[in-house]
């Protein structure tokens, strides 16, 4: 086990002990709760000579329910905390971002630089710019109402998922949606929003894959040229014994910074979800 996974292995541990921790506590604080009322039901049922009353038990919720609905609001936040990442990855433009980067260091072929932590991190922060006006919709038109009480949870999903159903479809193509749509056996649709989400996310998916491996194509194809022209001018030079690729990754990166790459390629790839 390398270094990387041993990282990642004592990253998952952490996260599973405090989330272990977190569910401890709650489960002490409304068991807890529930004890301190019991013993003050039990002293209540006390009379003045000492003996004990009809013994009644009950469980203290708080009002409208709303201990109870904490704790269950702590188990959603819990449960939207583990899927955050999948949830970000599937149905935003992450995917398509973070392939063209990992293209664009294989393409100059400097091994681990940039590093994946520069990668994640800035192929994150472009897809929070990218997805700001959706998640302002789904936190204008869901979250805050659902938590004034003004919407139901049903209501809230629904509302919720409409800003990514009109992003998702606008980025899919059509004959993706129609492979997922002939294998569940769905021929009828009236309008788009009859086209359920287990349809629409590997449509999505598959789309990204395809435009993201294109972009990739097209990123190769300068860099390729040199490479080709470092091999054959060291083979006519009979200097077969160099490897071809410590001559070309230094011209590779001055024709990246010559033609401001990173500015380039990161702002074409923006514009294609515009």
């Amino acid at each position: 086990m390398n270094t990387y996974e041993r990282k990642r292995v004592s990253r998952r541990t952490v996260f599973g002990i405090v989330l272990f921790t977190i569910c401890i506590l709650t489960f002490f604080r409304v068991a807890y709760g529930s004890a301190a009322e019991v013993q003050q039901t039990t002293e209540n049922n006390v009379d003045v000579n000492g003996a004990l009353g009809p013994l009644e038990f009950s469980l203290n919720t708080g009002e409208d329910g709303e201990g109870l609905s904490s704790t269950l609001q702590i188990l959603l936040v819990l449960t939207v905390i583990t899927l955050a990442p999948s949830i970000l990855i599937m149905v935003t433009s992450f995917t398509r971002i973070i392939i063209v980067l990992h293209f664009v260091r294989s393409a100059l072929g400097t091994q681990t630089t940039p590093p994946n932590q520069i990668i994640v991190g800035l192929a994150l922060f472009i897809t929070f710019f990218i997805m700001s006006p959706v998640f302002t919709q789904i936190n204008t038109n869901a979250i805050i109402p659902l938590s004034n009480g003004e919407i139901t949870q049903e209501e809230a999903f629904e509302t919720g998922t409409k800003p990514l159903r009109t992003f998702m479809l606008e980025q899919t193509e059509v004959k993706d949606l129609r492979l997922f749509l002939d294998i569940a056996q769905i021929s009828e649709l009236e309008t788009e929003e009859d086209i359920p989400l287990t349809v629409i996310i590997p449509s999505f998916i598959i789309s990204e894959l395809r435009k993201a491996f294109i972009i990739g194509f097209l990123i190769y194809i300068p860099f390729i040229v040199i490479d080709m022209v470092v091999a054959s001018t060291l083979m006519s030079m009979g200097m077969m014994m160099l490897p071809p690729t410590m001559i070309s990754m230094p011209f590779k990166i001055l024709l990246f910074i010559m033609a401001d790459g990173w500015n380039l390629i990161i702002g074409q790839v923006v514009k294609t979800f515009y």
